[in-house]
């Protein structure tokens, strides 16, 4: 199972609306919390994401909106007896933050923590790269493995049925039948997280291919100047984000929270997007990962 569930969606200042950041994926086995902002183990009680689900912590930077309810989370995961280890990733940069809110949690968790500080690979599947924030900031890519879809009609041509369709996956060939000749390369689906930055080529990389991304969208075409004197994207700049990359879905959320309204983000957005569908995240909102496309 594949689900993005929206724990909250304010930037700085959260509203009676709308919370500090939290984000959950769940990606099969995986259960990965982005961003925990304070006020997220409530948050993760209303939703009904039950802390137990989580396996890792992926934190963008260290600014308090994205970070300060990790003890909470930290703690309530003790509570709830979670025996499994738990992975916390985060900029290397950011680390006296990560261990100083690691030291206020309830001791007991399994918790292995995973500084980081260039672009590339961290884990089995997640990807990291350089964001453009006021401080060290990466966003992140979860990925999936490319694999191929079989053709039914292919596989009765070639004579294939039951136990030998898995044995002809797992060998690559069967007698004279590859496995191309009876399948089509299906390339697995993609997850990009861009949070605080100006736009950068990091953020692009992230973009790139995503059947889903989650874009932060703090300010309004209109406050361009604002966006660029704090190193944020616009909604138009996360539109363009995705168009360009060739998103499925674009999930829009950090919204400043001077606009009451974020539809007319999501229309501004929805101007230089191009193909690509835009949602306007509110709290609490469980959006199920886009069908394959191809």
């Amino acid at each position: 199972m594949r689900e993005l569930v929206i724990l909250g969606t304010a930037s700085q200042v959260p509203t009676r609306t709308r919370n500090h950041n939290g984000y959950f994926l769940r990606w099969e086995r995986e259960g990965l919390l982005f961003d925990p902002g304070e006020g997220t183990q409530r948050q993760m009680i209303h939703a009904g994401v039950s802390a137990s689900k989580i396996t890792r912590i992926c934190l963008t930077h260290v600014h308090g909106d994205h970070c300060f309810g990790l003890p909470g989370v930290l703690s309530r995961m003790v509570l709830d007896g979670v025996a499994h280890p738990v992975h916390l990733h985060y900029p290397a940069s950011g680390g006296d933050v990560v261990r100083a809110l690691v030291s206020l949690a309830t001791p007991g968790l399994d918790l292995h923590l995973h500084p980081h500080g260039t672009a590339g690979p961290i884990a089995d599947g997640i990807e990291v790269e350089p964001l453009r924030h006021r401080i060290e900031a990466f966003g992140y890519r979860v990925v999936e493995p490319d694999g191929r879809t079989f053709l039914p009609p292919l596989l009765e041509a070639a004579g294939i049925t039951g136990p030998d369709v898995g044995l002809l996956q797992r060998e690559g060939r069967l007698g004279p039948v590859r496995l191309e000749d009876v399948s089509v390369h299906r390339p697995g689906l993609r997850f990009g997280f861009v949070m605080d930055t100006g736009v950068c080529d990091g953020a692009f990389a992230l973009a790139d291919g995503a059947d889903l991304l989650v874009a932060e969208s703090t300010f309004s075409n209109d406050d361009a100047a604002l966006a660029d004197q704090y190193l944020h994207l616009t909604a138009g700049q996360a539109g363009a984000l995705a168009g360009s990359g060739g998103a499925g879905s674009l999930v829009l959320t950090h919204f400043s929270s001077r606009y009451d309204d974020v539809g007319l983000l999501a229309a501004q957005a929805r101007g230089t997007a191009g193909a690509t569908t835009v949602i306007a995240a509110s709290d609490l909102d469980h959006i199920p990962f886009p069908s394959r496309r191809g």
